[in-house]
């Protein structure tokens, strides 16, 4: 039971580590829980975005991104990751870094043109 307990709570310190960072970024993101009871959303306050956070050593990836997807609905699915002494990483379908590196070369495109 003191395992779970463990558990329970590093999810909930990473869920609040991580919405923290995004508003380090300059956006207002609180942890789900806590933001109108919103369930199955870790972290809230990037529009279109849902965010399945996991703070664990040993992540399973494909069950982090399938839960993030089912959970989702029309919102991008993202997992934020990060295990002890390791910088957070967001993983994503590739389509949706595709569609997102696009928009990043048009805007440096555009950039250089104007230059």
């Amino acid at each position: 039971m003191t395992k779970r307990i463990n558990s329970n709570l590093k999810g909930k310190v990473g869920e609040r580590e991580f919405a923290k960072l995004c508003r380090d970024n300059g956006y207002d993101c609180r942890r789900g829980q806590q933001y109108n009871g919103i369930e199955g959303e870790d972290v809230v306050g990037l529009p279109n975005v849902h965010i399945e956070v996991k703070r664990t050593e040993k992540l399973k990836l494909y069950d982090a991104m399938d839960q993030a997807i089912r959970d989702s609905g029309e919102k991008l699915p993202i997992v934020a990751h990060r295990k002890n002494n390791c910088d957070w990483v967001v993983i994503m379908p590739v389509e949706a870094w595709f569609e997102m590196y696009r928009e990043y070369e048009a805007g440096i495109e555009r950039i250089t043109n104007e230059n």
